[in-house]
This record gives structure tokens, C-alpha cells and sequence, in this order.
């Protein structure tokens, strides 16, 4: 009884924090307090390095970032880069598989020292020793499988270093959000890159970014349209049927 108070109080308690919300479009995450937002505001400015370098230097080209002849990659704590997802995936297989079976045996004792003479006479009628045992068998299976699937996803996220490790590999995160009237569509993508899988024009492809997380989904009337209630939900669960 104490269960089932505290799972109707969760989710009454869930039910009203939404009423707040009610003709409202979905607000947007801060970006403050995030990884991207501390990476930024804790190196300094670029433009700052290459004005230090340039002054230093007695040559009449810089080799900074923002130089003309100077390479664009990101590649330290802050710096932002392009992350191209192109997904195109088909996975198509079947599988079918028989199998039959079958056995017998038998066993029959028809003289053991006059035995088998012995316990028939304390047999039921018909029974006899001479056929003792006769079994057999047959199984047969049969079974048919096949799964379809393809999923195709073109997108594109400025992501930012947020750590570099001490082998050099770039740890990258990035956010996007996107609201559309009272639908909030939400990008999240996560991993590890090397540095020279970084590309000229400073963009890489996800398929080069170990532990990948790409997360694609929204929030708003349209998404809480096709989500069950939190009811329909528990009820699912819980029930057996």
C-alpha cells in the first residue's frame, strides 16, 4: 500500500510540474553552467595568442589562427569545430532453420535364470518380460525469421573541445536546439576525435568520432502528443497482459 501511495504521489507530482507549461512554447537550455560554456570562457582569445605571436616574431606573415596561411583546426580546449552526420544505414537479414528428430528402442528379457517366467506370473494380463521395454520418438521445428531496417539522417552541429587529453586525442561536445512554434527539436553529440582526422575546412565526420552520442529529438505538443501518459506507461509495466 506504501508502494503504490509513493508511485501515485511521483506521478501526480510529475503531471502538475507540467501544468506550468500549459500555452507556453518550450524553453530552451541554458547554456550556462555547461561543459561548452566553461571551455569558452576559461582559455584566452585567439585573437589575443596572435597578436603575441605576431609581435614576437620577426617574420611578416603570422602563423596564428586567424592568419591567412595559418592552420584552422581546431585543436586545444575551446575551440569549435563542424560535426557532419550522415547516416544511411540498411540492415537486412533472414534466417530459417529445420530440424527433425527421431529415435527408438527397445528392450526385451525373455529368460533370466527363470526370472522373467517368475514375475509374469504376478503380472497383470498381457504383461509380460519378454517385451520389457519399446519406445520411440519424433520431433520436428521448423522456424522463419527476417528483420528490415533503414534509417537516413543528414545533419550538421558546431561542437567545441572541451578537453584535451594528455595523448592529444580532443574530447568534443555539442547542442543545438531549434524551436519551431511549440516544438523544440534538440541535437546532442558526444565523443572523442584525433586531431589529424580533423579536416582543412575544420569539419569531421561522425563515423571518425570514437564513443559517439548523437541524441535527435524534440519536446513540445507534437512529442507529447505521441508519448503515452504516465499512466498508460506505469500500466504497461505493470501489468502481465
Amino acid at each position: 500500500m506504501t508502494r503504490a501511495l509513493v508511485v501515485l504521489l511521483l506521478v501526480l507530482s510529475a503531471g502538475c510540474s507540467r501544468l506550468s507549461e500549459v500555452g507556453k512554447a518550450p524553453s530552451f537550455t541554458p547554456l550556462e553552467g555547461s561543459y561548452q560554456h566553461h571551455a569558452l570562457y576559461s582559455v584566452p582569445l585567439p585573437m589575443t595568442q596572435d597578436r603575441q605571436r605576431a609581435s614576437d616574431s620577426a617574420s611578416l606573415w603570422s602563423s596564428g589562427h586567424r592568419s591567412l596561411l595559418g592552420d584552422r583546426r581546431a585543436g586545444q580546449r575551446g575551440d569549435i569545430l563542424t560535426v557532419v552526420i550522415q547516416i544511411d544505414d540498411r540492415a537486412e537479414m533472414t534466417n530459417t532453420s529445420d530440424r527433425t528428430r527421431a529415435a527408438s528402442g527397445n528392450m526385451s528379457i525373455p529368460s533370466l535364470m527363470g526370472i522373467p517366467q517368475r514375475v509374469d506370473q504376478h503380472l497383470p494380463e498381457g504383461a509380460s518380460m519378454a517385451d520389457a521395454v519399446d519406445a520411440s520418438s519424433a520431433s520436428s521445428y521448423r522456424g522463419n525469421g527476417s528483420i528490415r531496417r533503414r534509417e537516413t539522417l543528414t545533419l550538421r552541429i558546431a561542437a567545441t573541445v572541451v578537453e584535451r587529453l594528455a595523448n592529444g586525442v580532443l574530447r568534443v561536445e555539442g547542442a543545438q536546439e531549434v524551436r519551431v512554434n511549440h516544438e523544440l527539436r534538440e541535437l546532442v553529440v558526444s565523443g572523442y576525435v584525433r586531431p589529424e582526422d580533423i579536416s582543412r575546412q575544420n569539419e569531421i565526420t561522425y563515423d571518425k568520432i570514437a564513443g559517439a552520442r548523437i541524441a535527435y529529438g524534440g519536446r513540445g505538443l507534437i512529442s507529447d502528443v505521441q508519448q503515452p501518459r504516465y499512466g498508460q506507461q506505469i500500466a504497461d509495466i505493470l501489468l502481465p497482459y
